[in-house]
C-alpha cells in the first residue's frame, strides 16, 4: 500500500467502478471493458489512480484476478495505480496467497 495521493486542485475524484459480485470467467469480458474504460477516464482527468469498489464481490477466480492484474499493468504503464475499496476478507486472502496484494493500493475504511 502507498500513502494517499493528493489530487491537483482542478482534478475531480471519480467514483469507484463497482466490480460485479462474481468476478469470474462469466463476467470477465464485460468487466474488463468497463475497467479499461474507467482507466481511460481516470487518465483523461489526470487522476493518479483508477478506483474500484469490491464490496459486493462474493466470488473471484483466476479470470477475475487476471482482469485486475491487467488493469494494474495498464495503469502502471501510465504511471498510475489501482486503488481497491471495500475489499472483502476472502479476496484479500487471495491477494495474500497469490502475492498480488502489493500490486494494488487497498483502501481501508476507518
Amino acid at each position: 500500500m502507498t500513502a494517499a495521493t493528493t489530487l491537483a486542485p482542478d482534478v475531480v475524484p471519480m467514483a469507484p467502478l463497482a466490480c460485479p459480485s462474481h468476478l469470474t470467467t462469466d463476467t470477465r469480458v464485460e468487466f474488463r471493458t468497463q475497467a479499461l474504460d474507467a482507466l481511460d477516464a481516470a487518465t483523461a482527468m489526470g487522476a493518479p489512480a483508477v478506483e474500484l469498489f469490491l464490496g459486493a464481490v462474493v466470488d473471484i477466480d483466476a479470470s477475475g484476478l487476471g482482469v485486475l492484474i491487467l488493469l494494474q499493468k495498464r495503469a502502471r504503464e501510465r504511471n498510475m495505480r489501482v486503488r481497491l475499496h471495500a475489499v472483502p476478507s476472502p479476496v484479500e486472502r487471495l491477494f495474500e496467497e497469490t502475492r498480488m496484494g502489493p500490486l494494488f493500493d487497498i483502501v481501508r475504511s476507518n
